[in-house]
């Protein structure tokens, strides 16, 4: 071929690449929670949605919901048939698979790629539809949903949903996670067979040292030279509460001046309070007031070992907060051990955890050096450069 050919042939393929990038996506979002409960993937579907149409782009998103919204939710929703979950769960529902109202919406929509973020009913029907309809599918992995029967008497089950997990995730062309030990953990386990980093950020204008307020913590009972303890988080079991409490009160037995506080709200407040005399309860928090708590405290700990990211850690973190954490998934993405915070190697280790409480409340020089590398390592967290690099992924996907 003459060099004349060629460079027409290149001309010709960089306009068609260009023509494509030009051209917006139209994302369908399968997930089993989109507005009604507030947590950490709520809160990272919605920043992606907003992102999407921000960029010129098109989303719909398929999710059960209830009568009361939890937050002024990103996007068009579409609504579909659920259940409320038994037991002290009932507060999340289980949608009923992709039924012929919601299908015929999807189809009117044409989607060029589908995003499931729940291996659940409702994703199980999304990733039927894409393989019938050649349309790729990718997926989020937000929980680790196969530790959760150990908090409830049920670990025969665990390996049963682990093999579960691997089928559907196979099923995807990419699983995106939230932290590099995530990514790690799940190739790991086979869990997915191409699984990819989508990080998450934090809003520095929001979550900031800056918001720490003398007043608002003697209003609260706390003292100036207390050493207030913070949980941030959905109250129930698989988030470590029962350790939280324990090793808070061990570390309250060498140094009276630890208190805890304890921002959120969940079947399991009641419980907590009763393990936890003398904490502080704020209930449910969000924007400034969420920001002001984080950074009205000194510590923050978080024992969970269910997280694959660690939101809340992060807007700890950008709070100007040390973390102690179990050394798992996510939180080994976030906390670097004796520099940013301490991490326990096990996640039953009350003794370890206490112990770690009490270091961090007797040294303050060392609580204050850690809190700054803490803030400065959150600064490389930015929303809208992950944001268009997943959506960068997005065309890589849809274009094969």
């Amino acid at each position: 071929m003459s060099a004349h050919l060629i460079m027409k042939a290149d001309i010709a393929e960089i306009a068609d690449r260009d023509a494509d990038v030009r051209t917006p996506l139209r994302v369908a979002l399968f997930s089993g929670n989109y507005n009604y409960v507030m947590d950490g993937p709520v809160r990272a579907l919605n920043k992606l949605v907003a992102h999407l149409e921000a960029r010129g782009h098109k989303a719909l998103v398929f999710a059960p919901t209830s009568r009361k919204s939890a937050l002024d939710y990103a996007g068009e929703l579409v609504s579909v048939p659920s259940l409320a979950l038994p037991g002290s769960r009932s507060e999340y529902r289980l949608g009923l698979g992709l039924r012929s109202a919601a299908r015929r919406r999807l189809e009117a929509f044409k989607p060029t790629i589908i995003h499931v973020a729940a291996p659940d009913w409702l994703g199980f029907s999304a990733l039927n539809y894409a393989r019938k309809h050649a349309i790729p599918v990718v997926a989020s992995f937000h929980t680790r949903f196969d530790t959760y029967p150990r908090y409830y008497g049920m670990a025969w089950l665990e390996r049963h949903i682990t093999a579960y997990m691997r089928y559907f995730y196979h099923r995807c062309e990419r699983v995106y996670a939230p932290s590099q030990s995530m990514v790690d953990e799940l190739a790991r386990d086979a869990i997915g067979r191409d699984v990819r980093l989508w990080a998450r950020g934090v809003d520095k204008s929001v979550f900031n040292p800056g918001r720490r307020d003398l007043a608002w913590r003697r209003a609260a009972g706390v003292g100036d030279d207390d050493v207030l303890v913070a949980f941030v988080g959905r109250i129930v079991l698989e988030k470590g509460i029962d350790i939280f409490a324990e090793a808070v009160k061990r570390a309250r037995m060498e140094n009276p001046k630890i208190r805890a506080l304890i921002v959120g709200e969940g079947p399991e407040r009641g419980h907590f309070e009763n393990k936890l005399k003398g904490g502080v309860f704020t209930g449910f928090l969000e924007g400034e007031a969420l920001a002001r708590a984080y950074a009205c405290a000194d510590i923050f700990f978080n024992p969970s070992v269910t997280e694959t990211f660690g939101n809340v850690t992060l807007e700890a973190m950008a709070s100007g907060l040390p973390a102690i954490c179990a050394a798992a998934s996510g939180s080994c993405s976030l906390v670097d051990d004796g520099e940013t915070g301490l991490l326990i190697a096990d996640a039953a280790d009350v003794d370890g955890f206490a112990g770690a409480i009490g270091v961090l409340a007797r040294d303050g020089a060392a609580r204050a050096a850690m809190a700054e590398r803490a803030r400065r390592k959150s600064d490389g967290f930015d929303w809208d450069a992950i944001l268009d690099r997943l959506i960068a992924d997005y065309r890589d996907v849809a274009s094969r």
